[in-house]
């Protein structure tokens, strides 16, 4: 099983939970962070760490985004690794991207 960044992750990319990750399983494109599949521990350590609740095992993903499963599989490994915490896109603060 792995950890699957969700839609609140769109267009707001806070990058709190990349600082505790132990692997570096993150990556990132211009719109949101990805959890590559086949580097992820299982460990959830970045889950309380996200302040828009957008990640979740794989197993518990809310059916609202289910679709998000294949997209982490996808954009990862196709995206640019993030080690590093970063500044959340522009204008975006952690209760507009929870209304989304």
């Amino acid at each position: 099983m792995t950890y699957i960044v969700c839609e609140p992750c769109y267009d707001c990319k806070y990058t709190d939970c990349v600082e505790v990750c132990p692997v570096d399983c993150f990556y990132e494109d211009e719109h949101m962070l990805y959890i590559h599949p086949d580097e992820c521990i299982d460990c959830g350590a970045c889950v309380p760490e996200c302040p828009v609740e957008a990640i979740f095992a794989e197993a518990d993903v809310p059916e609202q985004w289910k679709s998000w499963i294949p997209v982490n599989y996808e954009k990862a490994p196709a995206s640019t690794q993030i080690t590093h915490k970063k500044e959340s896109l522009a204008g975006t603060t952690s209760k507009e991207c929870k209304k989304k």
